[in-house]
């Protein structure tokens, strides 16, 4: 019987993108079905595999996009999307591989194998829409920061769960819905729907990201407002950036005494 750091790695070294995918909806399932015996204590890589397209570079090198009736904008958005969605499937598997022994109940693994899941089921929906607009995941160049989180925060728990559901993607509950009203507006209501559907799914990421930094700073005794600000200040590379969608970000239990301190103003 496999074990769970186990199969989190075995998602974590599968370059192909939609295999990696698959893997993590197998998984989650296994979990589920009680199929997965331990947690064990497979190690994860540094880096996730990556296949040889797209092309990587530096943030500041990619190019700016624009939504308009015509596909080239809408497909590079889209692609830009399905790119992050793959590197979120990792950053999850990342957690269930890299941190067993922390001692955590195994609500906690429930909920990260959800967001792997939920994380493979955006990439193909994405993958799928792009397929639709003629070409695939791979067709255009893709900026290489995401995984830097991960790297900075691999020794710490705390600092992970502060940065990654915390900063990152309660970032795409600010952006998301003014995508979704550009696509729209451009007649694009088949890109919209798989917005909403992300979007829908991202609040519950960033609230199970705040269940568990809340729980692990009630167990060691810390203050989370002030925990998190000092270990945003400390890993997380830029500031804040408004407007903030406070509704959802307050359905993500995320209030706004937490980040507006450390907002750009």
């Amino acid at each position: 019987m496999s074990t769970l750091t186990a199969r989190a790695v075995a998602v974590l070294t599968d370059a192909d993108p939609a295999g990696k995918a698959k893997r993590a909806h197998a998984m989650a399932a296994d979990w589920a079905q009680g199929r997965i015996g331990s947690l064990g204590d497979t190690r994860p890589p540094t880096r996730p595999a990556r296949p040889e397209r797209p092309q990587l570079k530096r943030p500041g090198d990619m190019p700016k996009r624009k939504i308009n009736r015509g596909t080239a904008g809408r497909f590079a958005l889209l692609h830009a999307l399905a790119h992050i969605e793959l590197n979120a499937i990792d950053l999850a598997c990342d957690i269930l591989a890299r941190f067993p022994e922390q001692g955590l109940p195994n609500a906690f693994h429930d909920d990260w194998l959800r967001v792997a899941e939920e994380e493979a089921k955006h990439f193909l929906l994405l993958e799928e829409r792009l397929g639709e607009l003629g070409g695939s995941y791979g067709d255009l160049p893709a900026h290489d920061g995401l995984w830097q989180a991960a790297e900075d925060t691999a020794g710490d728990l705390l600092a992970r769960l502060a940065v990654v559901p915390l900063v990152l993607e309660a970032r795409g509950l600010d952006v998301t819905p003014a995508m979704i009203a550009k696509l729209k507006a451009v007649d694009d209501h088949r890109s919209a729907g798989v917005l909403e559907i992300i979007y829908r799914d991202e609040v519950g990421h960033v609230a199970i990201g705040k269940r568990w930094f809340d729980h692990l700073c009630q167990r060691d005794g810390a203050d989370p407002r002030r925990t998190w600000q000092d270990l945003v200040r400390r890993h997380f590379k830029g500031q804040l950036k408004p407007p903030f969608n406070e509704d959802a970000r307050r359905q993500a239990n995320l209030p706004p005494d937490f980040y507006t301190a450390l907002a750009d103003l």
